[in-house]
């Protein structure tokens, strides 16, 4: 039963209000930084003169917003104490949508600043009130009025796609504040029912499966559920654009074109999916989540056990169950295939998950034989993995300065070895890292410094060395330049930055590294090769240039005798000064050699 305070006919609202820009701020904003009111202490909330005086705390710290659905008792009187309006003298509380103009404004804006359970007495300005027309006689135009207000509960509304095609009501909130995203698998019950009560749809009761990204039962259901928590329960309804639309559907019970749904829906849990390299090639969904927030990352020692399988289910390989030993390695080592690996790397201690593989980052186009059966050609793998234990090397910050130029200097070692058997990625980021350990942002004693700067310098110019293998020249360029900023002469930064700048085209820049390299060590057999072949881009590149100028100035002057009789002669000088060009070049010296590493 609608009481006075409801607002379908009241003489205000906020559009009466002069100044109604101003009301742009979220009402009660102005004491979100003041401390919570005590029992009987009365404030204003925001500038038009409503006042809020607390009678009874309520529970928790959340506070309803507009377009909730709140269920509330009030009691409305004059300032004299007259009683216009009262829910408790009609024996139920008032349910009503927040912001809705079901009551008066100054109520609207009192309430989303309450408890549950809360009491207070809000005394609501005439222009937050009932205005200068008053309402039916019971409140004299231009009336201050005071409400007593219990907030009981509230019901959360969310416009799922703001277009109010799915309005979910949450009847029971979830756990934590992580929702499914497109990738993750989640489980869920569901009922649906249409507006004349017909139920036509309904999950069994242990629920349902399904992947976000796949969809299930109506877009809706896709929609509504990447906004719900674990554990939270919704009521939906759906029009019929985010249903089965004007079509209606002829499954089990057939839906009728254009049907408004209701659905009840609990999403009871979900498995988050993580695309570990970002190509959809490796996948991890995780079954159990695992300890902390420290995660194997790269260089870790972990044991994991696991049953490996082909898509058919077919088991190809164990470890660590039915008696076999777990399996220990290094991350980051190339000692597995390469999804397992980077997979195994964000996972915490105790995870268990459940790994899906391409082949370009499992076994290959070519055909393997496991321990328990042969693996085909280009076959996606499974993996269910689950992290026993792992331990992480320490970090920078937690050694010593001896300790992080000998843990430099193994790195470097372990890098060498690497690029010795062509594994050039990997050894690269084993130089990286070892350069981490002595950055120049680390403090270090002289004796120490000097040890660093000759550890530092070496892993850069290895590193451009693996640059130049993976054919990253601007890499190479960039490391080399870092040597020469602290040690101008060093020939082979300048021999291989030379090596760069020819695969780049720029042959002025290599032939500067190259002249400066021959003046610091005229005998250099490298340095003096590579000069060699600089010569010969060189004549190539010219020879190209003048192919290139000749035919645009021949077909520019084709048809003029004259001027064609000129380009011959233009060309035969051309040729000439071609040839004494490369004359010109004389031989230099050389560096060392690029596919070495010190």
């Amino acid at each position: 039963m609608e009481g006075p305070a409801m607002a379908a006919e009241k003489a205000t609202n906020e559009s009466d209000i002069e100044g109604q820009d101003d009301l742009d701020e979220e009402p009660g904003e102005v004491i979100e930084s003041a401390p919570p009111l005590k029992v009987g202490e009365e404030r204003e909330l925001g500038s038009f003169g409503l006042k809020k005086k607390l009678l009874k705390g309520g529970h928790g710290w959340e506070t309803p917003e507009l377009g909730d659905e709140v269920t509330v008792h009030y009691v409305g009187t004059l300032l004299d104490g007259t009683k216009f309006d009262s829910t408790r003298d009609r024996g139920e509380p008032l349910t009503i949508k927040l912001g809705n103009g079901q009551v008066v404004t100054g109520l609207d804006q009192g309430i989303i600043t309450m408890r549950k359970g809360e009491i207070s007495m809000f005394t609501l300005p005439p222009e937050l009130g009932y205005g200068a027309s008053g309402l039916n006689g019971a409140v004299p135009p231009n009336s201050v009025v005071q409400f007593e207000v219990q907030l009981v509960s509230w019901i959360t509304v969310v416009d799922v796609c703001k277009d109010g095609g799915i309005i979910k009501k949450i009847m029971h909130k979830g756990d934590r504040n992580e929702v499914p995203g497109d990738l993750d698998e989640v489980h869920v019950k569901y009922r649906v029912v249409l507006d004349d009560g017909t139920v036509v749809a309904e999950t069994p009761e242990e629920g349902f499966e399904f992947y976000v990204k796949d969809g299930h039962l109506c877009p809706a259901l896709q929609k509504a559920v990447k906004t719900m928590k674990r554990g939270e329960e919704a009521q939906l309804v759906v029009q019929p654009q985010y249903a089965f639309g004007g079509e209606g559907s002829n499954g089990v019970h057939s839906i009728p074109p254009s049907s408004l749904l209701n659905i009840d829906v609990e999403l009871v849990s979900f498995k988050p999916v993580i695309d570990i390299t970002g190509d959809s090639k490796v996948f991890k969904k995780i079954l159990k989540e695992g300890e902390g927030a420290v995660v194997a990352n790269e260089g870790a020692a972990v044991t994991i056990s696991y049953v490996a399988r082909l898509e058919d289910g077919t088991v190809f390989e164990k470890r660590g169950i039915d008696g076999e030993q777990p399996l220990e390695f290094i991350t980051d080592e190339e000692q597995v295939i390469a999804g397992l690996d980077r997979a195994v790397a964000t996972m915490k201690k105790g995870e268990r998950a459940i790994l899906t593989i391409n082949p370009d980052f499992g076994f290959g186009s070519s055909e393997v034989r496991r321990d328990l059966a042969v693996i085909p050609p280009s076959s996606n793998v499974v993996y269910e993995v689950e992290v026993l234990d792992f331990s992480k090397e320490k970090a920078p910050s937690e050694m010593s300065n001896s300790e992080k130029i000998e843990a430099a200097r193994r790195k470097k070692e372990e890098g060498n070895l690497l690029f010795k058997t062509g594994k050039y990625q990997q050894a690269g980021k084993k130089y990286d890292k070892a350069a981490d350990y002595i950055s120049e942002d680390e403090s270090f004693g002289d004796d120490e410094e000097k040890l660093a700067k000759q550890l530092r310098v070496s892993c850069w110019l290895n590193r451009a060395a693996c640059s130049l293998k993976l054919n990253d020249f601007q890499g190479a360029i960039k490391l080399c330049s870092q040597v020469l900023d602290i040690e101008f002469y060093n020939v082979k930064a300048l021999y291989r930055r030379a090596q760069a700048y020819m695969e780049t085209a720029d042959f002025f820049s290599a032939e500067l590294d190259i002249k400066k390299a021959l003046e610091t060590d005229p005998q250099n057999r490298e340095v003096k090769l590579i000069q060699k072949n600089l010569k010969h881009l060189q004549a190539e590149s010219n020879k190209r240039d003048s192919k290139l100028y000749i035919n645009m100035f021949a077909r520019m002057t084709r048809d003029t005798p004259v001027a064609t009789k000129k380009l011959k002669v233009e060309k035969v000088e051309d040729d000439e000064n071609v040839a004494m060009e490369m004359e010109r070049v004389g031989d230099s010296s050389a560096a060392p050699d690029g596919g070495t590493v010190s």
